[in-house]
């Protein structure tokens, strides 16, 4: 009897969807345990304009800013304040950052002023993002980005790499001609685009009350 390749390939492949659906539903149940026992779980105090929420983070630095930073935002009437900081280097190059309270409204504003759609069209395409993932992991020559990134030419290279350029994402390196690299006051934009990215496929670090306000306007 001839073996039905296809069929089989069909049956394994829901054998492994299954296998997942479970190891991820015992993810979410080890999850939820470990949060019941840890000590001062998050809580949520109501204020006039919005809810202060305590011990979110382990680290009690991070909880107390997150207290610090709901209070401000309760005292402005305004939509929210964002701080963040990091560090990043490679290839020998660093970069670190800090931004405390930013309004949120002068986040939103970057919508409204086509800013956002402006610099997401330049960097959201497959290509030009391998080209900037490559370089991000270090300084590379054309001829290096043909050969990492699957390029058939160095004219393709080029031409992804034009509107980048243009933007002043990624510049020559002024010691070594010929060598790419990110220019280093966009280093911080482009790692916190991808930790947002990161936030809106992974909700495991967000907490806040819209079951309560939805539950209040009812």
């Amino acid at each position: 009897m001839e073996r039905n390749y296809e069929q089989e390939m069909d049956a394994l492949r829901e054998q492994m969807e299954t296998l997942q659906q479970t190891v991820f539903s015992q993810l979410n149940a080890l999850q939820a345990a470990v949060a019941e026992l840890l000590p001062g779980k998050p809580s949520a105090e109501q204020r006039e304009h919005l809810h202060v929420i305590k011990n979110m983070h382990p680290d009690g630095r991070l909880s107390a800013l997150m207290e610090e930073l709901c209070e401000k935002t309760e005292q402005q009437k305004g939509n929210g304040l964002v701080s963040y900081l990091g560090v990043y280097q490679s290839g020998g190059r660093q970069a670190n950052w800090i931004r405390n309270a930013v309004p949120t409204e002068d986040l939103l504003s970057l919508i409204e002023s086509g800013v956002a759609s402006k610099v997401l069209a330049c960097i959201g395409n497959t290509n030009r993002l391998e080209i900037l993932l490559e370089i991000l992991r270090g300084p590379a020559t054309v001829a290096e980005l043909v050969e990492k990134c699957g390029f058939g030419s160095t004219g393709q290279v080029y031409h992804h790499m034009k509107p980048l350029l243009a933007a002043d994402i990624i510049v020559e390196d002024e010691q070594q001609k010929g060598v790419y690299v990110i220019q280093p006051h966009k280093i911080q934009g482009i790692i916190m685009l991808l930790a947002g990215i990161s936030d809106m496929v992974d909700e495991t670090y967000t907490q806040g009350t819209w079951e309560a306000e939805e539950e209040k306007e009812k």
